[in-house]
């Protein structure tokens, strides 16, 4: 008896995404990441990894793709213009063997290495092979309520010496910056050296006097 995968439910971690019409109104994330600030360590051809990063509808575009250099890892290093409330991720690997088996995300750790991907991730899944970009995998919105950097760690592949990346999309709600409030809560607590230096002679004259 041959197995059939129905995904119209959550199962095994993600969901299949029937309806087409509305996933480019839900995947447009892209557009909020600060793509002059976004790395991606261990990627064989220098911005590459910046390319994977695009609309919904382009998810099936093979020109433009990110591959893992010296292992079959890859660390993608994402900060956004703003706060994301994250609820999903697709991605799109390898044909093959190259395509990516297991996904690690980590929030608002951005000076993350290879060297520090040993730590807990808040997140992590086992990634099917998906070459139409219509497998979702939700994530925790309380632990995602408040993301302004997103990194994403991919360990390991399905037995490829590299590993390869055509598309990552990401769904959730943005919310602008207030550049602004930080601004005037720090100016109001820094002091005023005039406030300083008003109080020293204040203090000096009452002495002289």
């Amino acid at each position: 008896m041959s197995r059939q995968h129905h995904c119209d439910h959550n199962c095994n971690g993600h969901n299949s995404l029937d309806d087409a019409d509305n996933l480019g109104i839900l995947y447009s994330l892209y557009s909020k990441i600060d793509l002059s600030k976004l790395e991606c360590l261990n990627e064989t051809m220098e911005g590459s990894g910046k390319l994977v990063f695009k609309p919904w509808e382009e998810r099936l575009n093979m020109e433009n793709f990110v591959e893992s250099d010296c292992d079959e890892e890859l660390l993608f290093k994402i900060p956004f213009t703003g706060n994301i409330k994250l609820k999903g991720i697709i991605i799109i690997g390898g044909e093959d063997e190259s395509h990516p088996s297991r996904l690690r995300i980590y929030k608002n750790r951005p000076d993350m290495s290879f060297d520090d991907v040993s730590a807990e991730a808040d997140q992590e899944f086992e990634i099917m092979q998906d070459q139409t970009g219509t497998l979702e995998y939700p994530l925790k919105i309380v632990k995602f309520s408040n993301v302004f950097h997103l990194t994403i760690h991919i360990p390991k592949n399905y037995g490829a010496d590299t590993t390869k990346v055509y598309y990552i999309g990401l769904r959730g709600e943005f919310s602008p910056a207030n550049r602004d409030a930080i601004l005037i809560a720090n100016y109001e607590l820094a002091p005023n050296p005039a406030d300083c230096k008003n109080g020293i002679e204040e203090t000096m004259f009452h002495q002289v006097h």
